[in-house]
């Protein structure tokens, strides 16, 4: 019997409440230097209006059971980690734009309808491989994200008020989704507000296939057959659930719905360094009534897989449980037809997600200007190593990319399963952080525009790229 396993499978669960994962281990936790202060912004965040409602909340697994069922597809996409200075309009309506063309090519060239999940308004944190990590010369506390602390090394401790922080631009960002989207952002009658500003040469099958939607459109118009708005879908939002006491500062009880709901983002999912069985994050996720994700890897065994289903979807309800693979090019075969022939065995109808980024990171050495040195935020956490010359920065080529989309979905076919969803890092950003795709990226071209804090990031031409090819695989 598998160790981690051993002493879960036979007991009960326990009474579950908001606040029944304290006293288990808690990984990937901030340490704070005053507990007090903690305290007390928790307390007023635990006051404050939720971000969305319950009832959003409940239409998101509904549309995630028809997802399941092969009705819809879901594109999840956004930043590796939001950055507070990036709460700005320009910047969240592109993040929305490269959504929108993505699902656009997607739902045209697989003929099905999408559904469009954020990691947005809330993606703040990041878990992190050490603890501490060198930045010119001096180590400091690792970045673990705006939530918890700052990219530049002299705001590295870890601040309680960056909690409030993260909910006010949260809700920022939300509003400025909610005005866009009702004001007429995503009408399909008017596509060409979509376009992104920096560039129009990328675009390559969007153009075509946006000509080919406004032909169609008229055509069924002149029929009669449009509504005034035709919208291509809703826009919901998602984060890692990493910082429990946040987390169950933005959990509340509904009596309408009779459960305990996070009401700080519509979907939240766990990460491969934080789903212990017997672990702090999933008690927290079990107890919520929100649609959830699993982060499934390579170390991921029949057994512990079967555990963690009976204790996140012990009732197997439809659109509770997405789980989002993530292997690593040329990995999945060893791993995946066990863990796909264990949730059907089980009776879990889950949805299935490829998260083709995290598998797929390597460093590299390239140059970094002056300029980018001093953007700070930006180009000064991604990079380490000497901060002459030369810099180790994180990548991901794009031919990686596609090659674990290509065998997981094939092997879901095989075994009478079904891709679902994909699971991507991107922004609208004209940003060179992955290598590859129609632009030919290089490693020395990283230099040009290396933004992220964090992980690197598809950018919009290799996003619209690799939506018109998820099309096809559709429709294989």
């Amino acid at each position: 019997m598998n160790p981690e396993t051993a002493n879960m499978t036979s007991s009960p669960m326990t009474p579950w409440s908001p606040d029944s994962w304290r006293g288990l281990p808690a990984a990937q936790q901030p340490v704070y230097r005053d507990p007090a202060a903690v305290v007390a912004v928790l307390a007023e965040l635990c006051e404050l209006p939720s971000l969305v409602v319950a009832e959003e909340v409940d239409f998101l697994q509904r549309l995630l059971a028809e997802a399941a069922e092969g009705k819809r597809f879901l594109l999840q996409g956004g930043d590796c980690a939001e950055a507070f200075a990036d709460c700005r309009g320009s910047i969240i309506q592109d993040k929305m734009r490269v959504l929108l063309q993505m699902s656009l090519l997607i739902t045209h060239g697989g003929r099905t309808g999408v559904i469009h999940l954020g990691r947005i308004a809330g993606q703040y944190a990041k878990p992190r491989s050490g603890l501490t990590e060198t930045v010119n010369g001096q180590e400091v506390p690792v970045y673990r994200g705006d939530l918890i602390n700052g990219l530049a090394p002299d705001q590295r401790e870890a601040d309680p008020r960056r909690l409030l922080d993260a909910y006010y631009r949260a809700a920022a960002t939300l509003n400025h989704l909610r005005a866009l989207m009702d004001g007429g952002f995503a009408d399909l009658h008017h596509p060409e507000h979509w376009d992104l500003s920096w560039s129009r040469e990328d675009a390559g099958h969007y153009l075509e296939t946006l000509d080919q939607v406004r032909n169609s459109m008229d055509f069924i118009q002149r029929l009669g057959g449009l509504p005034e708005h035709l919208r291509t879908g809703e826009m919901f939002t998602s984060h890692e659930a990493l910082h429990l006491p946040f987390e169950t500062a933005m959990t509340r009880f509904v009596p309408e719905q009779g459960r305990h709901y996070n009401l700080g983002a519509h979907f939240v999912w766990v990460g491969e360094r934080t789903r212990q069985l017997e672990g702090a994050h999933l008690e927290y996720l079990r107890g919520i009534a929100n649609p959830i994700g699993l982060k499934v890897g390579a170390s991921m065994t029949p057994d512990t897989l079967r555990v963690a289903l009976s204790k996140l979807d012990p009732d197997r309800k439809p659109g509770r449980l997405t789980l989002i693979t993530r292997f690593g090019a040329g990995r999945a075969e060893a791993v995946l037809p066990a863990l796909i022939e264990t949730a059907r065995a089980e009776g879990h109808p889950v949805l299935w997600s490829c998260d083709p980024m995290h598998g797929n990171g390597r460093t590299v050495m390239t140059g970094l200007s002056p300029e980018q040195e001093a953007e700070g935020h930006r180009a000064g956490g991604a990079a380490r190593g000497d901060s002459r010359m030369m810099r180790e920065v994180k990548t991901r080529a794009f031919g990686d990319i596609l090659q674990e989309l290509q065998e997981v979905a094939t092997l879901h076919r095989a075994h009478g399963s079904r891709m679902g969803a994909v699971h991507f890092e991107l922004t609208g950003e004209p940003v060179t952080e992955c290598t590859g795709g129609m632009e030919g990226l290089d490693e020395a071209g990283l230099q040009r525009a290396y933004r992220s804090g964090c992980d690197p990031r598809l950018n919009r031409s290799q996003s619209l790229e690799m939506a018109f090819l998820i099309a096809q695989m559709i429709r294989e």
